[in-house]
């Protein structure tokens, strides 16, 4: 679930930054290019020097928005796995009842 809340926000992001535009940050006007993995959002340059970010861990956006499409398609194939097996009880539960 934290997974999807956070691939909604990413593609929220870039959604509001129109298309192909950078999207910026709404305090600084800077583009967003980093995400902070504490607070689960992207960040600008001047956000990262910022009291609330200075000691936060943070990666480029694009590594960030990389690596939870790859968690995300990994969880997808996890859920494909258990529909075909909760199908493949569910056809034999059938055939017991017939």
């Amino acid at each position: 679930a934290k997974i999807i809340e956070i691939a909604k926000r990413l593609s929220l992001q870039a959604a509001k930054g129109g298309a192909g535009g950078e999207r910026l940050c709404e305090k600084h006007q800077e583009a967003l290019k980093l995400f902070c993995e504490e607070d689960q959002i992207p960040i600008c340059l001047v956000c990262r020097e910022s009291q609330a970010h200075r000691v936060h861990a943070v990666v480029p956006i694009e590594e960030a928005a990389e690596e939870y499409k790859e968690k995300f398609q990994a969880h997808v194939q996890i859920l494909k796995d258990r529909k075909e097996k909760l199908l493949g009880l569910k056809t034999v539960e059938e055939g017991k009842s017939l």
